[in-house]
């Protein structure tokens, strides 16, 4: 009775094995998704630039953009990126004082002040004492600055550089910091933060006594052609690519011609922020058309730097979002098929890009605090 029983034991066991190595199967399976981009598009080419002279540094960030979220938007574009154009390239660790895998405060705020920080921290050290940021030195320097993201305002990387807070989720805190910013040319989302707050009051109207042109739509922004702006379009975040069209490089360019009228020059902030959002999602489609459209934008923007002659872009993440692995792929069609291993972040070194005059110190391996102290160096900032 008793081999019955155990044979009979044993059978169950193997079966739920079984079930529970074929359940592990499809879950992997879930996580595989292959992508195929029917529209490549055209990439520009740009020649080196022969000053050596730094007057303005446009920083790119492509929010949880690791290296192969750029290997799969090279295959998927047929293997070619207007990123390329960058001959310098370097890796930059992004780990934070007291967790291996960062979010974008802590990273965001190495960058823009040179300090590594706590988890969800925004522009200020470990102990909460707030910190001066890239836009801070430039502005006190005597250079106007600008920021255009497309998630909302109060979110993480944008306010690293307009706002001081030890937790990124206080948003309406972090709003009103805004109105104490040195920053000229503010653009993005997340309108709610400014005029329907839980303390009634109207930060758009607070904003406009502080000099600020307040716009709530991109007709209303693009008719500005000097001064403050402060372009706040929606509630929320900006749509995803393929429904806000050009918008991410339209409110570039329109904020790069608008600072680019100071004789001393300017520093620049532009972030494609919802690939990190798409990274989160595991949706790759969505994830692509982030980076093409980032990419088309670092295309305009270095064409602009080229004929300048005196602009240094650096392109880069402040984090990897989604454990990416590019599992195949096919130049000839543009297909790709990846693997997220999770809907959060990962430790991995992220990739530097650069071009213009400068550039050169970008290369090798770094911590992400040293954006913060080349631009400082290479503008002639004041710490």
């Amino acid at each position: 009775m008793k081999s019955v029983l155990n044979l009979f034991i044993l059978f169950v066991f193997l079966c739920s094995f079984s079930l529970f190595g074929q359940n592990k199967s499809k879950e992997k399976e879930t996580k595989n998704s292959t992508y195929t981009n029917a529209k490549p598009y055209e990439t520009v080419k740009v020649k080196p630039v022969k000053s050596v002279i730094v007057r303005n540094v446009i920083l790119m960030i492509g929010d949880g953009m690791g290296l192969v979220q750029v290997s799969a938007a090279w295959v998927a574009n047929r293997g070619k990126l207007n990123i390329d154009n960058c001959t310098y390239t370097g890796f930059s660790r992004t780990w934070c004082s007291d967790k291996l895998i960062t979010d974008s405060g802590a990273a965001g705020t190495a960058m823009a002040t040179g300090f590594k920080t706590n988890y969800h921290c925004i522009s200020v050290n470990t102990l909460g004492n707030p910190l001066n940021s890239l836009t801070d030195l430039a502005s006190i320097g005597g250079l106007k600055t600008g920021i255009v993201v497309t998630c909302n305002l109060p979110d993480a990387t944008p306010s690293v550089f307009c706002a001081n807070n030890k937790d990124r989720n206080k948003e309406e805190q972090i709003a009103a910091d805004y109105l104490n910013c040195k920053v000229d040319y503010i653009f993005g989302a997340g309108r709610e933060r400014f005029n329907k707050r839980t303390d009634k009051r109207d930060l758009l109207s607070e904003l406009k006594k502080k000099g600020y042109q307040v716009c709530t739509t991109w007709e209303e922004t693009n008719k500005i052609k000097q001064g403050k702006v402060f372009s706040v379009l929606k509630e929320g975040q900006l749509p995803f690519a393929a429904e806000r069209g050009d918008l991410f490089s339209k409110a570039c360019m329109h904020g790069i011609e608008i600072l680019n009228q100071n004789k001393k020059g300017f520093f620049a902030m532009l972030e494609g922020s919802r690939i990190d959002d798409c990274g989160h999602s595991n949706d790759l489609p969505r994830l692509m058309e982030e980076i093409f459209d980032f990419d088309i934008t670092v295309g305009k923007v270095l064409k602009w730097a080229e004929k300048d002659g005196q602009t240094l872009v650096v392109v880069l993440a402040d984090h990897e979002t989604g454990g990416l692995t590019l599992l195949d792929g096919n130049l000839k069609n543009g297909s790709v098929t990846c693997n997220f291993s999770t809907k959060g972040h990962s430790g991995i070194l992220v990739p530097v890009y650069a071009y213009g005059p400068g550039a050169e110190n970008f290369t090798g391996i770094f911590e992400n605090t040293e954006i913060f102290h080349k631009i400082v160096k290479l503008l002639n900032l004041k710490k």
